[in-house]
């Protein structure tokens, strides 16, 4: 690699042996002759959509606070005091599309705000999703248009729900109407999405044993790139670096954990997923924040689970309950308690990404400050699958235009999609109307009277 005395390119890579790493946001990266020097490098605006399935209890859900501001935060949100003045809740948002009320069309019209087709068979049909209008307009900028991230490692086929095909559960991202775009929940894959070279799953394993590690194959260039960066640039690539290597440590440990399981050796096991369902997602938090941090994508989808999941969260909550039939709880005040723990732990795991974006310095804050993220689910009160008043988050910071530490409550119910179509707007992508949007709402971005 041969440095200059001009400014580094906004998307600088290291490479060596197939591999390639893309850098964070460095000082370096802005003309030494433009006024812009004098300040720190100008971000980029991000966005992201986290889905927690199966509603909530929204009486443990719903926070105080009046006159718009964020009050003391509800049982389940309470992970999120650390970065309350991030976060806005919003109460009465509806997914009118959803209806009739199922499982499928609250994944499917979640980031579609579109009504899917009723079929079983391949016919299927819904919409483009918020996240895919944002990367048709503004994700060649980065190496991977956008990023689709699960927690579940088996795609289920077929006839789901109240006869809609699996595909509607299946998949958050649509890029059009007729195609869903899969999710990937094996981080050692999406590692080397983001920093290797592709391939089948054959080939990958077979480069697992022959590489040691990204870093190791692209040495000299940092080498090299270290020698004409400023000392704040320096501490930034080393901290960088250092989080690639730490995730690359526990894909790798996670792997080892594997191999020792005294499983027989022709059983079709996956590599790299931690046994802990928590462990695995703050990996795929992990994952998140490294293609944030260098630019690889601006936007990205995350499902933390699928829709009539039957997950248990024992270690996590000790709630031994499947998800999915205790959020049809029959208003058993016990089964309602049991079904918020595993609403506050879904909580808590969206509260650490937005800690690990509060602590990762970029330009003049941090990858926070620079992102726009919306937590919520399609459904509303799972017992009755209603999709009126869903537990919706918005979180990010100034830069955005966003000022958190508030609660709007709007009066009547108002479409979600007036939601996305603000959210869109606020990263540049303009549209007079989104799914069944009746209008942006500005009062999100908007100073608190004082």
């Amino acid at each position: 690699m041969i440095i200059t005395k001009k400014a580094l390119p906004r998307r600088t890579f290291l490479r060596g042996m197939g591999a390639s790493l893309a850098l964070p946001l460095l000082d370096a990266m802005i003309p030494a002759a433009t006024a812009a020097s004098a300040t720190a490098a100008l971000p980029v605006k991000r966005l992201g959509y986290i889905f927690m399935p199966m509603g909530c209890d929204i009486g443990r859900w719903t926070p105080g606070g009046t006159d718009g501001k964020l009050g003391e935060l509800s049982p389940i949100l309470k992970s999120l005091e650390s970065v309350k003045s991030h976060v806005t809740a919003i109460t009465n948002l509806e997914l009118r599309t959803a209806y009739p009320g199922s499982h499928a069309t609250s994944n499917a019209a979640f980031l579609s705000a579109a009504k899917a087709k009723h079929t079983e068979s391949s016919d299927y049909y819904l919409g483009t999703t918020a996240d895919q209008i944002a990367a048709q307009q503004i994700g060649h900028a980065t190496q991977l248009p956008s990023l689709e991230l699960s927690m579940d490692m088996l795609q289920t086929t077929g006839q789901c729900d109240n006869g809609y095909a699996c595909v509607y559960q299946n998949n958050l991202s649509w890029s059009s109407p007729t195609t869903p775009l899969p999710s990937e929940a094996h981080p050692r894959i999406v590692f080397e999405r983001l920093f290797g070279e592709g391939g089948s799953l054959a080939e990958r394993r077979a480069a697992l044993r022959k590489r040691a590690s990204l870093l190791d194959w692209i040495t000299e260039d940092i080498a090299s790139l270290r020698r004409n960066l400023g000392p704040a640039d320096r501490a930034k690539v080393a901290e960088y670096l250092d989080t690639v290597r730490e995730v690359e440590r526990r894909i790798q440990k996670a792997e080892a954990d594997v191999a020792k399981n005294n499983l027989p050796a022709d059983l079709d096991r996956p590599l790299g997923v931690p046994a802990s369902y928590a462990d695995h997602a703050r990996l795929m938090f992990d994952l998140q924040v490294l293609a944030m941090q260098g630019d690889i994508t601006r936007i990205t989808t995350f499902q933390l689970a699928r829709e009539t999941s039957n997950r248990t969260y024992v270690a996590e909550t000790g709630v031994a309950d499947p998800h999915h039939p205790l959020s049809h709880h029959g208003n058993d005040p016990e089964k309602v308690a049991r079904m918020a723990k595993i609403n506050a732990f879904h909580v808590s795991l969206f509260a650490y990404f937005l800690e690990r974006l509060k602590a990762t310095p970029e330009g003049n804050g941090t990858l926070l400050d620079h992102s726009l993220l919306l937590y919520g689910s399609g459904i509303g009160n799972p017992n009755v699958h209603d999709h009126t008043n869903l537990p919706v988050l918005v979180a990010g910071g100034a830069a955005g235009g966003m000022k958190g530490g508030r609660h709007i409550r709007y009066k009547e119910p108002t479409p979600l999609a007036n939601l996305h179509l603000s959210l869109l707007d606020k990263v540049g992508v303009k549209l007079d109307r989104f799914g069944d949007s009746s209008g942006k709402m500005d009062e999100i971005f908007q100073p608190l009277s004082v």
